[in-house]
């Protein structure tokens, strides 16, 4: 995270554009390019979104599995990649290859994409997230490396995504550097490039003192005049070895000077910043490089409301998936917010409050009044998207569109064990975005607490479809407040129509999976799509019980429905109507099981009114007066919900929400 952001505002400059601008790159340097420090970037969304192949096939996968998690996770222009056209982009035009049946590894293979296209840097940049599941494992993290790679990638870059997954496996064991990069090159061809490179940078670094020498022999020895396509793997990939070597085992001084030598550097610097900080530990990351991102970060995919998350949630996500690919007993699901981890701060950030991480929970300490709330959807600076995808450099400073559905709605129960040193009064407070998307401030009822520790509840109260941006704790008094955890569940309670006003927040609280949508429309939504499934998708992970009514209408004679435990694009339970059938169905991936169908008299122009219900794998729907009813003995887990077109257009009128 900490590299990603320090290379983002230079990514793509040479060496020589950083020195004059900036010397040495020791600090943020953001706001000298009026671009914010928490952006959507592809390098974080890869590696995070792309580990669920192991929630989705189990610890037993390959490149095949992974391809799958690629469709069910990418929103196709919008989300995770770099969508620079189809032999322009490497990952674009692998998942072009998915899409259309060319199964991984032959996606992303040489001889069907040509090795410029297959040796580009993809493969590298979303690798360390499958190295943190194989800790002191460097065969595991090595075929776990080589079949996400080959995904996308072929040739060099699959050998250098195996290089640095093995390095990052035997960090967890604070090894010696030298050693680590043995291993590295021992997994690599003999007479390949990426050998040659390990060779000459280990050659420099024993003969010239200066890392500034040793890069200009890389530049011109390896630089990118010398190899084809836009970000090619090689130059970069010797960027971090000359970093590591000259950085000498200091955290800090490794990334200066990765960044400082240039090209693509938030991808070289965020896989510096994942081998060094599981070599050094959180120690040695410098404070004025941990404080302003206070664990933020986005994720983002077809899994919005995963999107607005922080390290240690992702943290506590990865032991979870190494748990399941080692086979062992799943921990226990930890509260949302727990703060266990040193320094954690998950987000949170204070007005009138001082946050400080401490082993026991998260001192807020207020001397007047204050509050401490954290994000829980879009913030305020995110650029409106384009209603259609492949939507590129959206301006100020975010070049990446950042999808997400909220992680808290109305009817949720939220909960927090909190103690206070001296009598403070305290309340739940929440912002939410209103009918012209301006921040609005909502607090409960406020409560005395005296000295000592207590169990805070709260149930979020209707908003009327606008949705909740933060939640925290306002404060009034003089004292400390130790914040233990902070959680919430349970199926909200949702009663969707359009609100007055012209702002978008509402909307953009569905993940846009469809080919349009129209934004004047009357209703609550307009979304169509020129072929093949377009969805809206209200992201969840946890909502179990539920019963999803909307009502919609169409004018063409073509399939329409909603869908319920949603994961992802590919996988739900979803119930279908198109003219003369009503089905009710199970997806998971390409598989297509109608577990229940029925007449069904819907014409086209006619308003719809669709109901699905799901209990633990019991389904019922209705759809005017058909009535279909299933059981599926391979349940789904929960999820969220959505509505759905196919090669159609949709109106969608009003959707409620209820939990069974």
């Amino acid at each position: 995270m900490i590299g990603v952001y320090l290379g983002r505002p230079i990514e793509g400059w040479t060496h020589a554009r950083i020195v004059e601008r900036f010397g040495e790159v020791r600090d943020y340097v953001h706001e000298a390019q009026g671009r914010p420090l928490i952006v959507s970037d592809d390098d974080l969304s890869g590696t995070f979104a792309f580990v669920r192949a192991i929630e989705e096939h189990g610890p037993h996968l390959g490149s095949r599995e992974i391809g799958l998690t690629w469709l069910n996770q990418i929103v196709e222009g919008r989300s995770i990649l770099w969508w620079g056209g189809m032999g322009n982009s490497t990952e674009e035009t692998a998942y072009i290859r998915l899409k259309s049946g060319i199964p991984a590894p032959q996606s992303g293979s040489i001889a069907l994409n040509g090795r410029p296209a297959a040796e580009q840097i993809g493969a590298q940049i979303f690798i360390d997230g499958w190295a943190m599941l194989a800790p002191n494992n460097p065969e595991l993290a090595a075929r776990l490396a080589r079949a996400a790679a080959q995904v996308s990638h072929d040739g060099e870059a699959v050998d250098a995504a195996v290089a640095l997954a093995v390095m990052e496996a035997l960090a967890f064991t604070r090894r010696p550097l030298e050693e680590l990069l043995d291993a590295a090159q021992a997994t690599l061809p003999p007479e390949g490039t990426l050998a040659r490179l390990y060779r000459d940078v280990r050659q420099w670094h024993a003969t010239l003192p200066n890392w500034r020498d040793a890069f200009a022999e890389l530049e011109k020895y390896y630089g990118y005049h010398l190899y084809p396509g836009n970000v090619h793997v090689i130059p970069n990939h010797g960027v971090i070895l000359l970093s590591l070597l000259y950085g000498g085992g200091d955290f800090e001084e490794t990334l200066v000077i990765c960044n400082t030598c240039g090209w693509d550097t938030d991808c070289n610097v965020g896989n510096v910043g994942a081998l060094m900080g599981l070599l050094c530990g959180l120690n040695a990351i410098p404070e004025r490089w941990r404080e302003p991102v206070a664990d933020r970060l986005f994720v983002c995919s077809a899994e919005g409301s995963r999107a607005v998350t922080d390290a240690v949630q992702v943290t506590d996500n990865l032991v979870r998936l190494a748990h399941v690919l080692h086979g062992l007993p799943l921990p226990e699901r930890p509260p949302r917010y727990h703060f266990r981890l040193p320094g954690s701060v998950q987000g949170f950030q204070g007005e009138g409050v001082e946050v400080q991480p401490y082993p026991d929970g998260l001192h807020l300490t207020v001397n007047g009044a204050g509050r401490a709330t954290v994000a829980t959807f879009l913030p305020p600076e995110v650029p409106n998207p384009h209603d259609t995808p492949y939507t590129r450099n959206l301006g100020q400073g975010w070049n990446y569109t950042l999808l997400a559905s909220p992680t808290l709605h109305p009817g949720q129960r939220v909960t927090a064990r909190v103690r206070v040193d001296a009598p403070l009064t305290v309340a739940w407070t929440l912002d939410h975005y209103d009918a012209e998307d301006q921040p609005v401030t909502l607090n409960a009822e406020a409560t005395l607490l005296q000295p000592g520790t207590h169990d805070l509840t709260w149930t979020v109260p209707d908003l009327r479809a606008l949705p909740v941006a933060r939640i925290g704790l306002q404060l009034e008094g003089a004292g400390t407040l130790i914040l233990r955890h902070l959680d919430w569940q349970g199926v909200p309670t949702l009663q969707l129509t359009r609100p007055p006003g012209a702002g978008q927040m509402w909307r953009r609280a569905w993940i846009n999976a469809a080919g349009r949508i129209d934004i004047k429309s009357p209703g609550l939504m307009r979304f169509s799509q020129h072929e093949g499934v377009g969805q809206l998708l209200l992201d969840a992970r946890d909502w179990t019980s539920l019963r999803l009514r909307a009502v919609m209408s169409a004018q063409l004679p073509a399939p329409l429905g909603l869908a319920v435990h949603t994961r992802g694009l590919r996988r739900h339970y979803a119930l279908w109507v198109r003219p003369g059938l009503v089905e009710l169905v199970r997806q998971r991936d390409a598989e297509r099981v109608v577990l229940a169908q029925a007449p069904s008299l819907w014409e086209p122009g006619e308003r719809l009114e669709l109901c699905l219900t799901v209990v633990e794998g019991s389904l019922q729907a209705r759809v005017g007066r058909a009535m279909l009813e299933a059981r599926d003995p391979n349940p789904l887990p929960p999820g969220g919900v959505a509505v759905l077109c196919e090669a159609n257009g949709v109106d969608v009128w009003e959707v409620q929400v209820q939990p069974i």
